[in-house]
């Protein structure tokens, strides 16, 4: 049996809270509807008349695919990967999916996902340049004793 790569789990977890977020927001412009309107109805401007939460959402879903389904002119760049800017960007689209009635579902995925890429990123793994594709190993002659 072969390790875990953990920044491919993560990579698959956070694709489908993209994708899920994608799916709330524009489930969103037909219900505008914020998760914590049962407490406050300060948040209500965000989603009606003008759908603006509803947008953000899409906007982060859609950067969360391309981060990790990378275009080829993206994928191999610094941005495509570093974990480290994956850890700032994640947060920021949990958030912006909590806020939203439909998003609660992949703001969990995306704090699971930001957890796994923790432990690759503590592990010292890192993304290769072609997605989907193993680090190569640097080979070493042997010592014959």
């Amino acid at each position: 049996m072969g390790k875990l790569i953990k920044n491919h789990w993560a990579r698959l977890i956070v694709l489908t809270a993209a994708a899920y977020q994608i799916a709330a927001s524009i489930e969103g412009f037909f219900w505008p509807k914020v998760f914590w309107d049962f407490l406050t109805k300060n948040f209500d401007g965000a989603v009606k008349p003008f759908p603006i939460l509803q947008i953000i959402n899409l906007l982060l879903g859609l950067l969360g695919l391309a981060l990790e389904w990378p275009l080829k002119y993206l994928g191999g760049t610094m941005l495509h990967r570093s974990i480290e800017a994956r850890l700032v960007i994640y947060p920021l689209s949990s958030l912006a999916a909590m806020l939203l009635y439909q998003g609660t579902n992949p703001a969990l995925y995306y704090l699971i996902g930001m957890g796994v890429y923790f432990w690759a990123f503590s592990e010292g793994e890192i993304v290769c340049p072609k997605p989907w594709h193993l680090p190569r190993r640097i080979r070493r002659p042997r010592l014959m004793v």
